[in-house]
Formats: C-alpha cells, sequence, structure tokens
C-alpha cells in the first residue's frame, strides 16, 4: 500500500525561516537609500530596471509567505482545510524579467533574483501538489507505455 506526501508543520516553518532571510536580503538588497551599483550606461534606465525588479522580487517573496502564514494558520487551526483550499491559493507566477532590464543590474542582485524565483517555484510546485492532494500521477515513460500496450491491444 504506498503512502503519498503531505505537507507537514516542520516542512512549513522550515520554508518560513527560509523566505523571511530571502525577504530580508531582497530588502536590503533593494534598498534606494543612496545606494546604486548599477551596471548599464544609462543611470536613469538603470534606475527603473532596479525599481521595476524590486517590485517585482518583493512581490513574488511577498506571496510566498503569505502563502507559508496561511498553511501555519492551517496547522494551528485557525483555518479550515475548506477555508485554506478557498482563500490560501498562491497568486500565478509574474511573468519573468526582461534580460534587458537584469543586464543593469549588478551579479549580485541577479543571483537574488533568480535564487527568489526559484523559491517561489518551489512554493507553487508544493501548492499545486497540496491543491491535487499530492496525488501521483504516471511518469511520461510509464503513459508512453500504457498507450503501447492500449494500441497493441486495438490491433
Amino acid at each position: 500500500m504506498s503512502q503519498t506526501a503531505d505537507l507537514s508543520p516542520t516542512i512549513i516553518e522550515s520554508l518560513y525561516c527560509e523566505a523571511l532571510v530571502l525577504a530580508d536580503e531582497t530588502r536590503s538588497a533593494f534598498d534606494l537609500s543612496g545606494r546604486l551599483d548599477l551596471v548599464g550606461d544609462d543611470e536613469d534606465l538603470a534606475r527603473v530596471a532596479l525599481s521595476c525588479e524590486a517590485l517585482r522580487t518583493t512581490t513574488r517573496m511577498m506571496h510566498a509567505i503569505a502563502w507559508l502564514l496561511n498553511q501555519r494558520a492551517y496547522f494551528a487551526g485557525e483555518l479550515s482545510e475548506f477555508q485554506l483550499r478557498h482563500h490560501g491559493r498562491l497568486p500565478p507566477t509574474q511573468p519573468q524579467s526582461s534580460a534587458e532590464q537584469l543586464s543593469m543590474l549588478g551579479p549580485d542582485t541577479q543571483e537574488l533574483i533568480r535564487r527568489t524565483e526559484r523559491f517561489h517555484a518551489r512554493i507553487a510546485r508544493l501548492d499545486k501538489a497540496w491543491r491535487d492532494r499530492f496525488a501521483m500521477h504516471p511518469a511520461a515513460v510509464q503513459r508512453l507505455r500504457e498507450r503501447i500496450v492500449r494500441e497493441i491491444g486495438a490491433i
């Protein structure tokens, strides 16, 4: 008998701690209080790129943190599963950053943006799996084998 995977308070707490650290790094990286280490030739365009990426990156992290807070509330008994499924959905992924805008930012900032994208993608995969109740779907190879068997059986 196979047992399906599920989220646990330990997983959520671990991800929540990781999200808080990443959000703090994001806040520090995009703090515009006089610090501007941009690579672009045009300073105005570089400032716009920095502002756009700051908004996109902080929004991405706040969505992930909000999702994790809803999960924590569920495990604490503050939300029912119905409420969590109804109101706790992770917002859709934002459009990817343009390569042109990213090239105007420093390498450390670019790497931070990529890290937040990877973190958000992990949360999005967990959200989708949780909504599907962690149902195991056959791998592509297994589906192909089943299709071949059906086709051969039809001959």
